[in-house]
């Protein structure tokens, strides 16, 4: 029987030793032009990234332009540090903008936002007690931002989320004190904050449903949650394109913001009462009207007395 096994030829041994002995500077060459190519294909990736980065097209150059809107395209372009800093920025004017209100515009009117800060009571901490309140006007104008005494020990300060430190609480006005400011204050005014059941379930008052603007139930913020109950920091982002509660809270913050989402959909939203809130509005600018004469009044009188 023949063997299946293959012989090599004389020409092949003779040239066995030369392949072997001018692989390795073959494989040298190639390693060397791979490397040369990686780092060539390397500068060009970067470069392209980098035109990719500042090269923001314009709506004109894009086929589908007409169906995109600015703000989108700059979104799709933009890196997130860069997103980052103009939320920073943006919410540095905003805020600049409403500490410099003066004069009549950071005086009381009809409209009022409100945010309160809770600590932990009980044995537990999981009840809540107020702790902090802050009232601003429609221009976001601070007319109250106050400490309040605990009528129960405190358990838990919750500082990382409520901002509040014990040494807060030690000459803080009595509960009693801020509750009645701020039912003066609220009065007959429409009252704007965010879940604001719970802000008046913890200063222990009551407004007319008529008069509120809760931003956690209006119906166009809903539909940015998909019909789920909205956070106001996922709100002020969304719809003012400003981050805020990044760290602990600050109820004059809070307050500020929720009255700038109300500002931002005020038209629409009061359309949606109808005829019944026209009505009740004309009422309160009537009583707005006789107080402000009773003072004009009263002063007037003091001078001539």
């Amino acid at each position: 029987m023949k063997s299946n096994t293959v012989t090599a030829s004389s020409n092949w041994k003779k040239l066995l030793p030369t392949i072997k002995s001018s692989s390795p500077k073959q494989t040298s060459n190639k390693r060397k032009s791979t490397d040369a190519d990686n780092k060539s294909h390397t500068k060009k990736k970067i470069k392209v990234e980098e035109s990719v980065k500042t090269a923001i097209p314009s709506k004109d150059d894009l086929w589908f332009g007409d169906d995109i809107d600015e703000k989108d395209l700059q979104l799709a372009y933009s890196s997130a540090k860069e997103l980052k800093k103009e939320e920073r920025d943006r919410k540095k004017q905003l805020v600049k903008k409403m500490n410099e209100v003066k004069g009549k515009d950071a005086k009381l009117g009809k409209y009022v936002a409100i945010d309160c800060e809770m600590v932990g009571v009980g044995p537990t901490a999981e009840e809540s007690a107020l702790a902090r309140v802050s009232l601003v006007n429609f221009n976001g104008a601070v007319l109250l931002d106050t400490f309040v005494k605990p009528q129960e020990r405190v358990t838990d300060y919750r500082t990382k989320i409520s901002g509040v430190h014990a040494k807060d609480l030690i000459n803080a006005p009595s509960f009693k004190e801020v509750q009645q400011q701020v039912a003066d204050i609220i009065k007959d005014r429409i009252l704007v904050g965010h879940a604001v059941h719970n802000d008046l379930q913890a200063l222990m008052l009551d407004h007319p449903k008529l008069l509120i603007r809760d931003t956690q139930r209006y119906k166009e913020f809903r539909k940015l949650s998909r019909g789920r109950t909205p956070g106001l920091k996922m709100l002020v982002q969304k719809v003012l394109e400003v981050d805020i509660q990044s760290g602990s809270h600050s109820s004059v913050e809070d307050a500020r913001f929720t009255m700038l989402l109300y500002r931002k959909v005020k038209d629409n939203w009061e359309k949606s009462f109808g005829a019944r809130s026209g009505l009740q509005m004309k009422k309160l600018a009537i009583k707005e009207k006789k107080r402000k004469y009773k003072i004009v009044s009263e002063k007037e009188d003091e001078h001539t007395s």
